[in-house]
């Protein structure tokens, strides 16, 4: 179970909040917070700093550290490997833990003028999975369902109809997934594969980002992501879909087991955004849309980005 100060440091976590603990981590680490931008507020809260080229990560609470752990050591890993991925700051401990939360430091990716494909998608998880298992790094299997009974028992705001939905739907998704048979072997998966953890350098290189949910296990978890996107989603053309296939080598949903795991990340993408409902009315408006939609697995799912 949670801790009750980690409970209290992710209920209590919000962007204002974020800015202040991302001020003390930069004086601890001898960094200046003035101008800081945050540049994304979901799971973490990012930073980028004004004054030098270096991006700070806070995690939601202490429950978050072993992962935050597993993102150091991945990146160091990646590093070792001459892997295209972003790099920790090795000179600043990692990870910095502030009133509860976690804190990273990042080295800054310098951006260009465009945005990765989902064929550089398709190509970067190919040679991921190509890797072998990293020596001296213990990666845990895919969390399947993550954090979603905590999103669903501890955030506030959604009416309690909806939390006794989401609670039936994750105990029929077990009993689905407990059915389900891979024939992959297993291997580095990034957990979280969509083409937004993509950057582009100014080089043109494209680097992986994000490694929370980095884990060793069956390459499927990495292409549901986009295969759902396209298929319920309809987030990709038929030609940004068929360059990532094309890239990577695989149509998942060609494989039986497709459905379920589609079904498992709508479930997680709803969920992921029901935690932020109180942001903004855009935020709270999408989340309806999409609990809606989840009561009805004929409907369509005309669901934002975000």
């Amino acid at each position: 179970m949670p801790s009750h100060a980690g409970r209290e440091a992710e209920e209590g976590f919000t962007s204002e909040g974020a800015d202040q603990l991302m001020a003390t981590a930069c004086r601890t680490a001898g960094f200046s917070s003035d101008g800081a931008t945050l540049i994304r507020f979901g799971e973490n809260a990012l930073f980028r700093l004004a004054a030098h080229p270096v991006i700070v990560r806070i995690a939601r609470s202490s429950e978050y550290l072993p992962s935050v752990h597993g993102e150091v050591e991945v990146s160091r890993w990646l590093a070792r490997e001459g892997f295209p991925a972003a790099r920790v700051v090795d000179d600043v401990e990692q990870p910095m833990i502030v009133d509860g939360h976690p804190v990273t430091f990042w080295h800054l990716i310098d951006e260009g003028d465009r945005k990765a494909t989902y064929g550089e998608l398709g190509a970067i998880l190919r040679d991921l999975h190509a890797l072998g298992r990293p020596d001296g790094l213990d990666l845990p299997p895919y969390a399947v369902f993550g954090r979603v009974d905590l999103r669903i028992e501890k955030v506030a705001g959604i009416p309690e109809d909806d939390r006794e939905f989401l609670r039936k739907r994750g105990r029929e998704l077990r009993d689905r997934f407990a059915k389900l048979r891979f024939d992959s072997a297993k291997g580095p998966v990034h957990g979280d594969a969509h083409v937004q953890n993509l950057m582009v350098d100014r080089r043109g290189q494209v680097i992986l980002i994000d490694f929370e949910s980095f884990c060793f296990d069956h390459p499927e978890w990495d292409l549901m992501v986009t295969a759902t996107e396209h298929d319920s989603l309809g987030w990709q053309t038929p030609e940004q879909y068929a360059a990532f296939v094309g890239a990577y080598g695989r149509d998942l949903r060609d494989w039986p087991g497709f459905a379920t795991l589609r079904a498992i990340q709508e479930f997680k993408m709803t969920t992921w955004l029901m935690q932020n409902i109180a942001e903004s009315p855009e935020v709270a408006q999408e989340y309806a849309r999409r609990i809606a939609s989840l009561r009805d697995d004929d409907a369509p799912r005309n669901w934002q980005p975000g």
